[in-house]
């Protein structure tokens, strides 16, 4: 498997290379866009780790053009500042799969996840990687003469290849749309807010990054903050939400679990739950426990997911109402509404 590590800097580029090649991968390097096309004709890499600030081609220009000329499985190397954080979003948009923040102290301190990043890169199908890239979005606004009079809610989880997928989903929903929006994006600090920003500017219903304590409105999509776990709580019958640190779940943070439980436990069976897409099994617990109260699952189908763990994990647990593919779960959350409502 080769993989191509594309940076500017010369440190770089040699402290990822001893690290995949310590884990097996045959690696070539360039310096910047320009050398990484070049170098994608002549070695046809599996994988691509790539930087954005680069001379003559900075890495959204070179992906850009891979995009459209050779697809591949790109893992970002993104800088943990706010500029950063636009830039990778950017990024996941264009279609890269996802990224890792450089730390400041050093690449060893990334070393493990950056070969857990690039062995799940090397699985997926460019196609795939093809299909999610699309700059127009499936089918327009779903629109609804809303009959609805019970309080709903829906729940949306992904991590990798989400922001993608999310661009195919929220953007859909109408502005008159029934329900509050709770997404659990698998995303550190400072990047959820990016993507918030960024689904706000396409769609009719208002995305923001949710706030401790806010109040709970209809036809809002609410993201849970990087790093954070996202709650729903009920106090004198008003829905706030509740934004709290603590470990892990699932080896992430925020879990898709942890605000399923709490979403089950203030409404009950009216709930919408859908996993797009991501590695390992985080949402199936929660997604469970919404089923076994009379709420909707839909999973992403396999063949529009980019990375097919938790859907799947969904899937096996036998909770799915309804496995969709990825441009068609708008309209089954719609359907579903006003099946609960």
């Amino acid at each position: 498997m080769i993989v191509l590590v594309v940076d500017d800097s010369a440190l770089v580029r040699l402290r990822v290379s001893e690290i995949l090649r310590s884990a097996g991968f045959n690696v070539v390097t360039a310096r910047d866009g320009v050398e990484m096309l070049e170098k994608v004709r002549k070695f046809d890499p599996d994988v691509i780790t790539l930087d954005v600030n680069m001379p003559r081609m900075d890495g959204l220009s070179a992906l850009e053009k891979l995009m459209k000329i050779q697809p591949k499985p790109v893992v970002m190397l993104s800088s943990l500042t706010l500029e950063g954080a636009r830039e990778t979003i950017e990024a996941l948009r264009l279609g890269a799969i996802d990224f890792i923040p450089k730390p400041s102290s050093g690449i060893e301190e990334i070393a493990e996840e950056l070969v857990r990043k690039v062995k799940m890169a090397i699985a997926i199908n460019p196609n795939l990687i093809r299909l999610q890239n699309l700059r127009k979005i499936r089918g327009g606004v779903v629109r609804r003469n809303w009959n609805v009079s019970k309080e709903i809610c829906v729940l949306i989880g992904s991590s990798t290849g989400g922001p993608s997928a999310l661009e195919q989903v929220i953007p859909r929903l109408p502005s008159d749309f029934p329900a509050p929006v709770f997404v659990v994006q698998h995303m550190p600090p400072n990047f959820t807010k990016q993507l918030a920003e960024r689904l706000n500017e396409i769609s009719e219903i208002e995305v923001k990054e949710a706030e401790d304590n806010e109040k709970v409105a209809r036809g809002v999509a609410y993201i849970a903050p990087g790093g954070k776990h996202m709650k729903l709580r009920r106090a004198l019958n008003v829905v706030r939400i509740k934004v709290v640190d603590g470990e892990p779940v699932n080896n992430v943070k925020p879990s898709v679990d942890i605000t399923a439980e709490s979403i089950a436990q203030v409404y009950g069976g009216n709930v919408v739950g859908v996993v797009l897409t991501g590695m390992g099994e985080d949402g199936a617990k929660g997604m469970k426990k919404i089923h076994d109260l009379g709420g909707k699952v839909i999973a992403c189908s396999e063949d529009t997911c980019v990375v097919f763990g938790m859907p799947k994990a969904v899937i096996d647990l036998g909770v799915a109402d309804s496995v969709k593919p990825l441009f068609e779960i708008a309209e089954e959350i719609a359907r579903f509404v006003e099946v609960i409502g």
